[in-house]
């Protein structure tokens, strides 16, 4: 397994286990799965509704034996609706109640996107809260409080553009860990990359393989295949491997971290062996010019009628 450094003291685990849209009732194997397969960085969040499944999973294992918790990288997120300084440290602690965790490795906030505090979803607009009624800067300075009380180790954010991202190092004191984005060989987001790297700061991709599993309402009727892309076929069959290990093997070549999901024993072991999967040089540039600027999850869920929140909006400069 590769690993990236996060300080003298710490490492991260370059593959991980992503856990949305995997259910209540499946997720829980599926960790359980992982983790004798060797996976030790799993990627949570409360909005995906199943932390407390994880949790005990998480638990066992580490009461088991079979784990430590210093072995383990644990990484969940802030939602929408917490943001205000006041509901920060309330919603890691409900976090850590479901994971069953004295700490979290990494805490994120989840989207630059603010919802009432009493709504997981909005329905009206009147729900929403525009972006600047909570200023960064307040979200931010709670988050490293909780770093402070050792609540958790490090933070960060998803789905930051460069613009975000820029203005949230310039005021933080505590530097962002990790941008969390969707990334894939249709959508490089080049410069957001060579970014993170100058400034060190590393970058997780979801949605790796694409996202093909999410329900029909989050679809596009148009949608293009990653895995079924001629060149990921060829390449794959090159190489002896499956699409879906040509794919993370081509985002952890390219510097960044990939938490796939799935909650298939074959599938876990396969891309948790995609690690080892090295691409030749024309491999790459093969995959690099299958660039689009195609996201398949852009955020169009906030543009209801009404909100403050659009899809250019999001990602205004890419």
């Amino acid at each position: 397994m590769k690993y990236f450094p996060v300080d003298d003291a710490h490492t991260i685990p370059a593959l991980g286990l992503g856990t949305w849209k995997s259910g209540k009732g499946e997720v829980g194997g599926a960790v359980a799965e992982a983790l004798k397969i060797g996976y030790r960085h799993i990627d949570c969040a409360p909005i995906y509704g199943n932390e407390q499944e994880v949790g005990g999973v998480l638990t066992a294992a580490m009461r088991t034996g079979q784990v430590t918790r210093e072995e383990l990288w644990i990484t969940s997120k802030l939602w929408n609706n917490a943001h205000a300084k006041k509901h920060v440290r309330p919603a890691l602690e409900k976090t850590l109640r479901e994971l069953q965790l004295d700490y979290l490795d990494l805490f994120l906030i989840h989207w630059p996107v603010h919802f009432q505090a009493n709504i997981m979803f909005p329905r009206r607009p009147e729900e929403f809260l525009a972006e600047d009624a909570i200023p960064i800067g307040e979200t931010w300075q709670a988050m490293e409080r909780l770093v402070e009380k050792g609540l958790c180790r490090y933070i960060g954010v998803c789905n930051f553009n460069l613009r975000r991202l820029r203005e949230l190092k310039n005021q933080a004191g505590i530097q962002p860990l990790m941008n969390q984005v969707e990334r894939h060989p249709y959508l490089q987001q080049v410069h957001l990359v060579d970014y993170c790297k100058t400034e060190q700061v590393l970058l997780t991709a979801y949605s790796p393989l694409g996202s093909a599993d999410r329900s029909a309402s989050l679809k596009k009727a148009d949608e293009p295949s990653l895995l079924d892309h001629p060149v990921i076929l060829q390449t794959a069959e090159k190489h002896h491997a499956k699409p879906a290990q040509v794919l993370l093997a081509w985002g952890l070549a390219e510097g960044t971290l990939v938490i796939p999901k799935s909650v298939n024993p074959s599938r876990l072991r396969e891309n948790y062996l995609a690690a080892d999967l090295l691409l030749h040089d024309s491999d790459l540039r093969a995959i690099h010019a299958l660039e689009r600027a195609y996201r398949f999850v852009d955020g169009a869920f906030f543009g209801s009628p009404g909100s403050p929140y659009s899809v250019a909006g999001l990602w205004d400069e890419e």
